[in-house]
């Protein structure tokens, strides 16, 4: 796992202008400069479902993910 590295203010505050202008408006992403692609990172994905639940099935995984989701978006609505 790589360490993050502190930006200054005025670079941070450029890298949001141009990822707006890409309809990214996430506060955790992965750019890729070797392929030039950039990607949102979710919340949670399954691999920390793996890990915070226990061993579970990929199903299992999966069908604890969309509870979770459904869960977030009633808290949200």
């Amino acid at each position: 796992m790589s360490i993050p590295q502190k930006l200054d203010h005025n670079t941070a505050t450029a890298l949001r202008s141009i990822l707006s202008s890409l309809n990214i408006s996430k506060n955790r992403i992965i750019i890729d400069l070797d392929n030039d692609t950039v990607e949102v990172e979710e919340d949670h994905n399954i691999n920390d479902l793996l890990q915070w639940a226990g061993t579970l099935t990929t199903g299992q995984a999966k069908d604890l993910q969309e509870r979770i989701n459904k869960n977030r978006e009633e808290d949200w609505n």
